[in-house]
Protein backbone atom coordinates (compact mmCIF):
# COMPACT_ATOMS: atom_id res chain seq x y z
CA UNK A 1 0.00 0.00 0.00
CA UNK A 2 0.95 3.44 -0.57
CA UNK A 3 3.02 4.44 2.91
CA UNK A 4 4.68 7.39 1.40
CA UNK A 5 1.12 8.79 1.49
CA UNK A 6 0.99 9.11 5.39
CA UNK A 7 0.65 12.49 5.53
CA UNK A 8 -2.08 14.99 5.46
CA UNK A 9 -1.44 17.34 2.97
CA UNK A 10 -3.59 19.83 4.30
CA UNK A 11 -0.81 20.80 6.30
CA UNK A 12 2.60 20.56 4.52
CA UNK A 13 4.27 21.62 7.98
CA UNK A 14 3.56 18.14 9.36
CA UNK A 15 7.05 15.79 9.75
CA UNK A 16 7.19 14.06 6.77
CA UNK A 17 6.78 17.65 4.62
CA UNK A 18 10.76 18.36 6.40
CA UNK A 19 12.90 16.14 4.07
CA UNK A 20 15.15 16.28 0.94
CA UNK A 21 13.70 19.26 -0.49
CA UNK A 22 13.72 19.47 -4.12
CA UNK A 23 11.38 22.27 -6.46
CA UNK A 24 9.07 21.36 -9.02
CA UNK A 25 7.10 23.10 -11.00
CA UNK A 26 3.59 23.10 -11.12
CA UNK A 27 3.44 23.84 -14.81
CA UNK A 28 5.85 20.68 -15.00
CA UNK A 29 3.46 19.16 -13.37
CA UNK A 30 0.29 19.81 -15.28
CA UNK A 31 2.06 18.88 -18.77
CA UNK A 32 2.87 15.45 -17.22
CA UNK A 33 -0.74 15.61 -16.11
CA UNK A 34 -1.70 16.63 -19.96
CA UNK A 35 0.48 13.78 -21.60
CA UNK A 36 -0.89 11.18 -18.91
CA UNK A 37 -4.12 12.22 -19.93
CA UNK A 38 -3.25 11.67 -23.44
CA UNK A 39 -1.75 8.09 -22.90
CA UNK A 40 -4.52 6.63 -21.41
CA UNK A 41 -6.77 8.22 -24.06
CA UNK A 42 -4.30 5.83 -26.85
CA UNK A 43 -4.50 2.93 -24.64
CA UNK A 44 -8.18 2.96 -24.60
CA UNK A 45 -8.95 3.17 -28.73
CA UNK A 46 -6.67 0.28 -28.84
CA UNK A 47 -8.25 -1.71 -26.71
CA UNK A 48 -9.33 -4.03 -29.39
CA UNK A 49 -6.38 -5.85 -29.97
CA UNK A 50 -6.55 -9.65 -30.57
CA UNK A 51 -6.40 -11.80 -27.11
CA UNK A 52 -5.63 -14.61 -28.65
CA UNK A 53 -2.00 -14.18 -30.35
CA UNK A 54 0.36 -15.30 -28.56
CA UNK A 55 2.88 -14.04 -25.99
CA UNK A 56 0.04 -12.37 -24.61
CA UNK A 57 0.35 -9.47 -22.10
CA UNK A 58 -2.08 -7.22 -20.07
CA UNK A 59 -2.50 -3.80 -20.06
CA UNK A 60 -5.39 -2.00 -17.62
CA UNK A 61 -6.05 0.47 -15.41
CA UNK A 62 -8.48 2.92 -13.29
CA UNK A 63 -9.16 6.80 -13.69
CA UNK A 64 -10.54 8.04 -10.96
CA UNK A 65 -11.69 11.71 -10.26
CA UNK A 66 -12.99 12.16 -6.30
CA UNK A 67 -13.56 15.35 -4.07
CA UNK A 68 -11.18 13.90 -1.93
CA UNK A 69 -7.91 12.26 -2.86
CA UNK A 70 -7.46 9.60 0.20
CA UNK A 71 -4.78 7.66 0.34
CA UNK A 72 -4.84 3.72 0.45
CA UNK A 73 -3.65 3.93 4.18
CA UNK A 74 -6.92 5.66 4.22
CA UNK A 75 -6.60 7.63 7.66
CA UNK A 76 -4.83 10.29 5.60
CA UNK A 77 -6.30 12.71 2.71
CA UNK A 78 -4.77 15.42 -0.03
CA UNK A 79 -7.90 17.29 1.44
CA UNK A 80 -9.04 19.01 -1.96
CA UNK A 81 -10.12 17.22 -5.26
CA UNK A 82 -8.14 14.93 -7.16
CA UNK A 83 -7.53 12.66 -10.41
CA UNK A 84 -5.37 9.32 -9.96
CA UNK A 85 -3.93 7.20 -12.87
CA UNK A 86 -3.42 3.63 -11.19
CA UNK A 87 -2.39 1.00 -14.13
CA UNK A 88 -1.71 -2.34 -14.16
CA UNK A 89 0.74 -3.98 -17.34
CA UNK A 90 2.26 -7.64 -17.07
CA UNK A 91 1.94 -11.10 -17.64
CA UNK A 92 -0.01 -13.71 -15.36
CA UNK A 93 2.63 -13.33 -12.46
CA UNK A 94 4.95 -10.31 -13.09
CA UNK A 95 3.30 -6.99 -12.98
CA UNK A 96 4.33 -2.81 -12.78
CA UNK A 97 2.01 -1.06 -11.33
CA UNK A 98 2.64 2.45 -11.01
CA UNK A 99 0.15 5.06 -9.27
CA UNK A 100 0.30 8.64 -10.44
CA UNK A 101 -1.89 10.83 -8.25
CA UNK A 102 -2.45 14.98 -8.75
CA UNK A 103 -4.46 17.38 -7.35
CA UNK A 104 -6.85 18.99 -9.50
CA UNK A 105 -5.22 22.12 -10.75
CA UNK A 106 -2.42 19.65 -11.95
CA UNK A 107 0.13 19.60 -9.14
CA UNK A 108 1.65 16.01 -8.77
CA UNK A 109 0.87 14.76 -5.47
CA UNK A 110 2.45 11.40 -5.57
CA UNK A 111 4.47 9.12 -7.45
CA UNK A 112 4.51 5.29 -6.51
CA UNK A 113 6.09 2.54 -8.44
CA UNK A 114 5.11 -0.64 -7.49
CA UNK A 115 6.26 -4.11 -8.64
CA UNK A 116 4.26 -7.22 -8.32
CA UNK A 117 4.47 -10.84 -8.58
CA UNK A 118 2.17 -13.55 -7.91
CA UNK A 119 4.11 -16.56 -5.80
CA UNK A 120 0.95 -17.92 -5.48
CA UNK A 121 -1.97 -17.55 -8.19
CA UNK A 122 -5.01 -20.34 -7.97
CA UNK A 123 -8.74 -19.71 -8.83
CA UNK A 124 -9.82 -19.03 -5.42
CA UNK A 125 -6.45 -18.01 -3.24
CA UNK A 126 -3.79 -15.61 -4.63
CA UNK A 127 -0.90 -14.74 -2.78
CA UNK A 128 1.81 -11.59 -3.86
CA UNK A 129 4.46 -10.02 -2.85
CA UNK A 130 5.11 -6.35 -3.71
CA UNK A 131 7.85 -3.26 -3.28
CA UNK A 132 7.93 -0.08 -4.59
CA UNK A 133 10.55 3.20 -4.52
CA UNK A 134 7.84 6.08 -3.93
CA UNK A 135 7.76 10.12 -4.25
CA UNK A 136 5.43 12.55 -2.02
CA UNK A 137 5.37 16.18 -3.50
CA UNK A 138 4.20 18.61 -1.20
CA UNK A 139 4.11 22.57 -1.11
CA UNK A 140 6.27 23.99 1.62
CA UNK A 141 7.78 27.77 2.15
CA UNK A 142 10.86 28.17 1.98
CA UNK A 143 13.70 31.31 1.47
CA UNK A 144 14.64 31.61 -2.21
CA UNK A 145 17.47 35.05 -2.06
CA UNK A 146 16.80 35.96 0.96
CA UNK A 147 12.90 36.01 0.50
CA UNK A 148 9.96 33.74 1.02
CA UNK A 149 8.30 31.51 -1.57
CA UNK A 150 6.08 28.62 -1.88
CA UNK A 151 7.89 25.42 -3.82
CA UNK A 152 7.01 21.68 -4.07
CA UNK A 153 9.50 19.38 -2.29
CA UNK A 154 9.80 16.22 -3.10
CA UNK A 155 9.91 13.22 0.09
CA UNK A 156 11.25 9.59 -0.60
CA UNK A 157 10.17 6.69 0.60
CA UNK A 158 11.06 2.87 0.00
CA UNK A 159 7.90 0.02 1.07
CA UNK A 160 7.32 -3.38 0.57
CA UNK A 161 3.59 -5.77 1.27
CA UNK A 162 2.27 -9.06 1.68
CA UNK A 163 -1.19 -9.53 0.32
CA UNK A 164 -3.15 -12.57 0.25
CA UNK A 165 -6.79 -12.75 -1.09
CA UNK A 166 -9.64 -16.28 -0.88
CA UNK A 167 -12.68 -16.69 -2.41
CA UNK A 168 -15.23 -17.53 -0.53
CA UNK A 169 -17.98 -17.80 -3.35
CA UNK A 170 -18.15 -15.59 -6.69
CA UNK A 171 -19.64 -12.90 -4.70
CA UNK A 172 -17.62 -13.38 -1.38
CA UNK A 173 -14.00 -13.19 -0.67
CA UNK A 174 -11.27 -12.06 2.10
CA UNK A 175 -7.76 -11.28 2.90
CA UNK A 176 -5.30 -10.25 4.59
CA UNK A 177 -2.52 -7.18 3.93
CA UNK A 178 0.45 -6.20 5.24
CA UNK A 179 2.59 -3.21 4.36
CA UNK A 180 5.80 -2.38 5.99
CA UNK A 181 7.34 1.27 4.66
CA UNK A 182 10.58 3.27 5.77
CA UNK A 183 11.66 6.77 5.18
CA UNK A 184 15.05 6.85 2.82
CA UNK A 185 15.48 10.46 4.49
CA UNK A 186 16.13 10.90 8.18
CA UNK A 187 13.71 13.51 8.99
CA UNK A 188 10.35 12.49 9.14
CA UNK A 189 8.87 9.27 10.39
CA UNK A 190 10.79 6.92 10.03
CA UNK A 191 8.56 3.39 10.51
CA UNK A 192 5.48 2.50 9.10
CA UNK A 193 3.13 -0.77 9.69
CA UNK A 194 0.06 -1.29 8.10
CA UNK A 195 -2.33 -4.60 9.33
CA UNK A 196 -5.20 -5.04 7.50
CA UNK A 197 -8.51 -7.63 7.30
CA UNK A 198 -10.37 -7.00 3.37
CA UNK A 199 -13.46 -8.35 2.74
CA UNK A 200 -15.29 -7.86 -0.66
CA UNK A 201 -18.73 -8.24 -1.51
CA UNK A 202 -19.78 -7.97 -4.98
CA UNK A 203 -22.67 -8.12 -7.82
CA UNK A 204 -25.10 -7.26 -5.03
CA UNK A 205 -28.49 -6.65 -7.18
CA UNK A 206 -29.93 -3.27 -7.26
CA UNK A 207 -32.78 -2.40 -9.94
CA UNK A 208 -32.61 -2.94 -13.80
CA UNK A 209 -28.97 -4.24 -13.98
CA UNK A 210 -27.35 -1.64 -11.49
CA UNK A 211 -25.03 -3.46 -8.97
CA UNK A 212 -23.17 -2.97 -5.73
CA UNK A 213 -19.97 -3.87 -4.50
CA UNK A 214 -19.17 -3.11 -0.77
CA UNK A 215 -15.26 -3.65 0.49
CA UNK A 216 -15.21 -3.38 4.25
CA UNK A 217 -12.13 -3.35 6.08
CA UNK A 218 -10.69 -3.10 9.78
CA UNK A 219 -6.64 -2.22 9.86
CA UNK A 220 -4.10 -1.27 12.17
CA UNK A 221 -1.74 1.42 11.82
CA UNK A 222 1.63 2.04 13.70
CA UNK A 223 3.80 5.32 12.92
CA UNK A 224 6.95 4.63 14.56
CA UNK A 225 5.84 5.42 18.71
CA UNK A 226 1.76 6.13 17.22
CA UNK A 227 -0.34 3.38 16.35
CA UNK A 228 -4.41 2.94 16.41
CA UNK A 229 -7.53 1.18 14.94
CA UNK A 230 -9.70 2.20 12.26
CA UNK A 231 -12.60 1.14 10.01
CA UNK A 232 -13.74 1.62 6.13
CA UNK A 233 -15.55 0.75 3.61
CA UNK A 234 -16.02 1.61 -0.37
CA UNK A 235 -19.39 1.54 -1.99
CA UNK A 236 -19.23 0.99 -5.72
CA UNK A 237 -22.35 1.03 -7.99
CA UNK A 238 -22.13 0.07 -11.75
CA UNK A 239 -24.38 -0.41 -14.43
CA UNK A 240 -23.83 -3.49 -17.14
CA UNK A 241 -20.70 -2.81 -18.80
CA UNK A 242 -20.72 0.72 -18.56
CA UNK A 243 -16.84 1.18 -17.73
CA UNK A 244 -17.81 4.42 -15.04
CA UNK A 245 -19.08 3.24 -11.83
CA UNK A 246 -20.06 5.56 -8.78
CA UNK A 247 -18.07 5.17 -5.49
CA UNK A 248 -18.36 6.67 -1.76
CA UNK A 249 -16.04 5.99 0.83
CA UNK A 250 -15.17 6.89 4.84
CA UNK A 251 -13.07 5.80 7.03
CA UNK A 252 -13.24 6.21 10.56
CA UNK A 253 -10.91 6.62 13.47
CA UNK A 254 -11.98 3.79 16.44
CA UNK A 255 -9.12 4.60 18.99
CA UNK A 256 -5.68 6.11 17.70
CA UNK A 257 -2.64 8.43 18.59
CA UNK A 258 -1.90 8.39 14.69
CA UNK A 259 -2.34 12.22 13.74
CA UNK A 260 -5.31 12.34 11.40
CA UNK A 261 -8.99 13.06 11.08
CA UNK A 262 -11.35 10.98 12.95
CA UNK A 263 -13.24 10.69 10.15
CA UNK A 264 -11.87 10.48 6.16
CA UNK A 265 -14.48 10.47 3.14
CA UNK A 266 -15.01 11.08 -0.20
CA UNK A 267 -17.23 10.61 -3.47
CA UNK A 268 -15.68 9.49 -6.77
CA UNK A 269 -16.19 8.46 -10.32
CA UNK A 270 -13.56 5.52 -11.27
CA UNK A 271 -13.35 5.20 -14.97
CA UNK A 272 -12.19 1.23 -15.88
CA UNK A 273 -10.24 -0.11 -18.83
CA UNK A 274 -8.33 -3.48 -19.62
CA UNK A 275 -6.58 -4.54 -23.25
CA UNK A 276 -4.33 -7.29 -24.41
CA UNK A 277 -1.59 -6.87 -26.34
CA UNK A 278 1.10 -8.88 -27.54
CA UNK A 279 4.92 -8.86 -29.06
CA UNK A 280 5.40 -9.52 -32.95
Amino acid sequence: MEFIQLCNAKNPIKPMSLCNFHSFSAKAGKKILFLLTGLFLVLISNSGVNAQEAGKRQLGGMITATNNGVSIIPSFSLGRPAVFFDLTMGGERLSFDPMLRFAMDGKPWAFVLWGRYKLINKDRFTFTVGGHPAFIFQETEMMVNGKKEIMMVTNRYLAGELNSNYKLSDRVSMGIYYLRGTAIQALGPQNTNFLAFNTQISNIGLISDFKLRINPQVFFLKVDADSGYYLNSAFTFSKGDFPVNFQAFFNQKINSTVPGDDLVWNLGLLYNFSTTFSKK
